[in-house]
């Protein structure tokens, strides 16, 4: 009687009841944990390559905002014109051997991680909406202090070569002549500070990309479907000029620290935040803070979007394959 009772039970629950009782797979999207780290590192290293010269430039103007308070600041149009016709254009370049050894392991990390976290969060009893920009910010938090702790060392010796006059002959020389003169930690003094400008720059620019895209999605559904790079690199390059100048105070911060004491720039007694901030405002007043903002906006939309179509072009390229 009771097999009887299960039997005609079961035949009128609905199909779709099991389906929304259904665990979430391993492999979120359909892509396995290696095929993320695959096309993070892609998206990582086109974006970098890409945008390097812009970087050189905006490294360059917080480094050197506050070697002398003698000499008028330079906007963007006047260091860009000094350092083609003083240095040449190949000097835009210098370190990006650098970032070639950092930006791949660094990205895999960065994206493979916050796929996971995001599936994690995603189909966890606390969050109802998987969708929701809190899953999106928490996620990219999570990926930026791991992929950061990968990045930070390759990211001091790029901004050391890239500096004016440099001392360095190359990757190698900085890396053995740093570690020699300052020890190892100089690689990581920064860690600290690039954490807590990141994690707020990837909480705004993840779930602003998130939020953009699904928006672009619904106003036009027939001409932005999810698939389209277009949609893609508007939502990326949107959230990263916005993640980028809310958070230009600490990138000064995280330059000054990294490149502390070479070619001229200050050496500083503290790694605080708090110390170097109080340094820059002495000798620049607030405006020494937003120092590179233009650049780093400028490097950040275009990086963004080139990022985010690479990715999810490289995710695409796997789910054919599959």
């Amino acid at each position: 009687m009771a097999t009887d009772t299960s039997q005609n039970f079961q035949a009128v629950i609905p199909a779709e009841f099991h389906t929304e009782l259904s665990l979430p797979t391993p492999d979120h999207d359909g892509l396995q944990f290696w095929q993320y780290m695959v096309a993070g590192s892609i998206a990582g290293s086109v974006e970098h390559m890409a945008m390097f010269p812009v970087d050189t430039l905006k490294t360059r103007m917080q480094a050197l905002a506050t070697t002398s308070s003698l000499l008028p600041p330079f906007g963007l149009r006047q260091s860009l014109a000094s350092i083609l016709k003083l240095e040449g254009p190949s000097s835009l370049y210098r370190g990006i051997s650098a970032m070639a050894l950092g930006a791949g392991p660094a990205h895999a990390v960065y994206f493979s991680v916050y796929e996971f976290c995001k599936q994690a969060f995603s189909s966890s009893s606390i969050t109802t909406n998987k969708y929701s920009s809190l899953v999106h910010a928490a996620s990219g938090v999570c990926a930026t202090v791991t992929s950061d702790a990968v990045f930070t060392p390759m990211d001091v010796v790029k901004q050391r070569l890239q500096l004016k006059s440099s001392p360095y002959k190359g990757v190698v020389d900085c890396v053995t002549r740093v570690a020699r003169e300052e020890g190892v930690g100089a690689f990581f003094k920064s860690y600290r500070t690039t954490v807590v400008m990141n994690a707020p720059f990837t909480a705004v620019h993840f779930a602003a990309y998130e939020a953009a895209k699904k928006g672009l999605v619904e106003v036009s559904p027939e001409s932005a479907d999810d698939g389209r790079w277009v949609v893609h690199a508007t939502a990326g390059g949107s959230a990263g000029a916005l993640a980028a100048v809310v958070t230009t105070p600490l990138d000064v911060v995280k330059t000054q620290l990294q490149c502390q004491g070479v070619c001229g720039c200050d050496r500083f007694s503290s790694n605080s935040i708090g110390h170097v901030i109080e340094r820059v405002i002495r000798k620049d007043g607030y405006r020494g803070l937003m120092r590179g903002y233009v650049p780093r906006m400028l490097f950040h939309a275009p990086a963004a979007a080139i990022c985010w179509s690479t990715y999810e072009a490289s995710k695409s390229f796997f789910h054919n394959l599959n």
